[in-house]
């Protein structure tokens, strides 16, 4: 303190012996020129405009590309092929995403046919919620793909009961720190988001099955498949409002994913597919079968080999 208040007495007498000084006591260049009044050196003049900075361009967004490298799959049991080729067991070769079935041509399948060296991960897990979208991301990170694809979200409508169906503000969350993560940890990846299936939809396919009805009952999407035969109001109100649930989280991803220049959302193509019964799992009638997964590399393949506007 005492250092300060000698250099201001300092500046303060040095200023006294200056001519053409302003009232004040200390120079312009010590105390800054308000607007309107004359510096040391031009007292009786008006000050000089401060010209404005010139804008710096920002470098160009980086293009989207329709040819990446390698994928890294994250998600759930749909990405893992899940009872697609066995019952209870998950069929990684068949998924949508990385699968190496030539008959499925899977995403990963179709840029292998143009640079053979393409790579590819499934890092999704049966049985995941949005909540370990975060970890699977890291995970992800590791490998360091030029792109990710997220398919999630059937889990968290898919519960005992519509009560403890996840909240749409904590799945939008977890959503979000999945991405910021991979748009902070890995810039130049860019990432395709998959819309959550209509599970309605797939209710209503498959409930005209008598076996798959019966294998519903062991505790299958409670929310949406308990009581498949029921057309009461209290069943139809409980499958719309898991519906719901489904488009809301739908919406929240196709939100957050619009934040980021490098991410793509599938605009509800999966969530408007309408499986037939041919393309549904023998073991379960809800989970895609090899057909069924075909369809899905095929509707988000044309999402993501689509040329940036």
């Amino acid at each position: 303190m005492r250092a300060l208040l000698r250099q201001a007495l300092a500046l303060a007498a040095g200023a006294a012996l200056l001519g053409g000084c302003s009232a004040g006591g200390a120079p312009d260049a010590e105390r800054g020129a308000t607007a309107g009044s004359p510096s040391a050196h031009t007292s009786h003049s008006a000050a000089r405009p401060v010209p404005a900075a010139p804008d710096v361009p920002k470098a160009p967004a980086r293009p989207w590309d329709v040819r990446p490298a390698s994928v890294a799959a994250l998600g759930d049991s749909i990405t893992r092929g899940f009872d697609a080729c066995k019952p209870l067991s998950d069929c990684p070769d068949v998924s949508w995403a990385t699968g190496s079935r030539a008959s499925v041509d899977s995403l990963t399948h179709r840029l292998s046919a143009a640079a053979p060296a393409t790579q590819g991960w499934n890092l999704a897990a049966t049985g995941a919620r949005v909540r370990d979208l975060p970890g699977q991301a890291k995970a992800a990170a590791t490998r360091r793909p030029a792109m990710v694809t997220i398919l999630i979200g059937a889990n968290d409508a898919c519960t005992s009961s519509p009560g403890t169906m996840t909240p749409v503000a904590d799945f939008r969350a977890a959503f979000a720190k999945a991405l910021d993560y991979l748009h902070r940890t890995l810039p130049a990846t860019q990432v395709l988001v998959a819309s959550i299936p209509d599970l309605e939809h797939l209710w209503s396919v498959g409930r005209g099955n008598v076996i798959g009805a019966q294998l519903w009952r062991l505790g299958l999407c409670p929310s949406m498949l308990k009581d498949a035969d029921s057309t009461s109001a209290a069943a139809t109100a409980r499958r719309a409002q898991v519906r719901d649930r489904v488009v809301a989280y739908n919406a929240a991803m196709g939100d957050v994913c619009r934040t980021y220049a490098r991410c793509r959302y599938d605009g509800g193509a999966v969530f408007r597919y309408s499986f037939g019964t041919d393309e549904l799992s023998a073991w379960d009638w809800f989970h895609p079968n090899a057909k069924g997964q075909r369809e899905l590399a095929a509707l988000l393949a044309a999402v993501a080999a689509k040329p940036a506007q």
